[in-house]
Order: C-alpha cells, then structure tokens, then sequence
C-alpha cells in the first residue's frame, strides 16, 4: 500500500527488514541511514550498485494466482489526512529533465497500456498482504515525457503532501505500476485513488498515494523522501 507510517514500528523491526536489502546487507544496523555523516556519504552510490545489481530491474517478480489475494490484510495507513481529490479537475502532472511535460487528466491516464497483478505488499512495519493491482506501466508515462538524457531519479508528489524518489531503473521495472485499481475494483481513496505506486520491488513507504506530480532528475535533491529524511533507507528494496 502505502507512504506506510512507520513511526509505530520499532527501530529494531525496521532493520530487520533493511537487513533484506542490498544497502542493509553491506552497511548492517548503519543501513539505516546512509546521508547522515560522513561514513554514509561514502557508502551511497556503493549501496545504490549493489541493490540496482541484486534487483536485476528488467526480471519480474513472480506473482501470485487471484485466489491468494488476502483482502483484509492490506492495513490502512494515512500520513497526514486523506486529500479530497475532485476527479473531474485531477491532472497528473509529468515535469522536470523531459522532452514533453505532461498534464493528464484520468480519461488520458486510463487510456494507456493497462496491466494486473498479483503481489505480495510489505511494509517496514513488519506485516505484508496479497493484493492484486491494476493501472498503467510507469514505464509507459515515463517514456511519453521523453526523459532527457542523464535523468537518474524521479520524484513524485501526493496530495497529502507526502514526497518520496526512486532511481530510474525501478521506476521502469515492468511490475511498477501507477495503479487506479485494487483487487479488481476501483481503487478506494484510503489506498491513494485516484492514482498511487504499486510495486513488488519496494518497501510501503516507497509507494506513495494520491499522486500528483512526477519530477524526472539527473540529481538526487536534498529531500530524498518524507521517511528517508528522518533516517530510513533510501533505495528500500526487496
């Protein structure tokens, strides 16, 4: 699901799920945090090969047949409040180090190559759910903006004011989806409608909700992500 809320979660049961990670295994409890000092400033683009190099972006994640779906598994979590989003007004915003900017509106998103799956969801909390979502490819709206070239990062933002960003590579993974629907049916607005990230290659607190913009970047900016400044890993692979 989510941005997933950590801050119920213990310090402990986060790096037992880091330590699944490629930066967890190479930096152990100091995974943690990799901008902190000095040390961790040194160790970024080490930890970023390493996990790029175990995620292999281009090979799927194999998934799960329709009846494994676990329905009431999937807890909601929230980050400041639920935005309301007006569908009819709704843009998704495609901007930054690109040929052509976007401004979709949902008819012009759900117009777009669309695919399901069925994947297992984990949250740094330490719980994870079966979920099947379904939405378009971002590797579909990325290659409609044209990415300039050395654009490494991309950026998003949700109407809630929760912001994270991914490396490129995951963003293109075939299994990552902007989502609009879950388990078969329109996705609800406590899971992000109108749009959020879904992928089986990343921690909750990667996929964000309510999308509204996207920023493709050669540089990382200071603010890496809302739980990525406040110490947690950066690439959060699984």
């Amino acid at each position: 699901m989510t941005p997933d809320s950590p801050q119920s979660s213990s310090r402990r049961s986060f790096l037992r799920i880091a330590g699944m990670t490629g930066a967890g295994w190479l930096l152990g409890t100091s995974g943690l945090t990799l901008l902190e000092n000095p040390v961790g400033k040194i160790f970024m683009p080490l930890n970023d090969r390493l996990d790029a190099l175990l995620l292999n972006p281009q090979k799927n994640v194999p998934e799960f047949p329709v009846s494994a779906i676990e329905p009431d598994a999937l807890i909601v979590n929230t980050f400041r409040f639920t935005p309301t989003i007006d569908a009819e007004t709704f843009r998704l915003v495609v901007g930054g180090e690109v040929q052509n900017p976007l401004q979709l509106d949902l008819p012009s998103v759900k117009s777009l190559p669309f695919t399901s799956m069925v994947i297992r969801h984990v949250c740094v909390e330490g719980w994870a759910a079966i979920v099947q979502w379904g939405g378009v490819p971002m590797r579909e709206i990325i290659r409609l903006a044209q990415p300039k070239n050395g654009v490494r990062y991309v950026y998003f933002e949700s109407a809630d004011g929760y912001y994270e960003s991914w490396d490129l590579a995951s963003v293109m993974h075939p299994q990552t989806l902007l989502a609009y629907q879950k388990n078969g049916e329109p996705l609800p607005v406590e899971n992000g409608a109108p749009l959020r990230l879904a992928a089986p290659i990343k921690l909750g607190y990667k996929q964000s909700k309510w999308v509204t913009r996207i920023m493709l970047t050669s540089q990382l900016l200071p603010r890496l992500g809302y739980w990525e400044d406040q110490g947690y890993e950066w690439f959060a692979g699984l």
